[in-house]
């Protein structure tokens, strides 16, 4: 005879869960070339230089020959005039109260 003996057995649960996958893709971007083109220039170059200065000077004869001018003679006459001296005087303030006086009567 066969016996059978049952027993319990803990079995680990698998579960299935979905993943997103990432995926790089490449992609192509057109980069404008630039082309710088030089173009040279001639720039003249400026120097400064000293000119000396030339004076010439006109050499005159000359000759002082006195004259004799007359000139008038002035004559200033003074004359005294009295101007009369304006003082001014503080006048004082002069300031009248009122009073009442009860006078008893006899």
């Amino acid at each position: 005879q066969v016996e059978y003996v049952d027993q319990v057995v803990q079995v680990p649960v698998q579960k299935q869960v979905q993943v997103p996958m990432v995926q790089t893709v490449q992609r192509h971007v057109e980069v404008p070339q630039v082309e710088y083109v030089d173009q040279v220039v001639h720039v003249p170059v400026q120097k400064q230089v000293q000119v000396p200065m030339v004076q010439t000077v006109q050499k005159r004869m000359v000759q002082t020959v006195q004259r004799h001018v007359e000139v008038p003679q002035v004559e200033y006459v003074d004359q005294v005039v009295h101007v009369p001296v304006q003082k001014q005087v503080q006048v004082p303030m002069v300031q009248t109260v009122q009073r009442h006086v009860e006078v008893p009567q006899v």
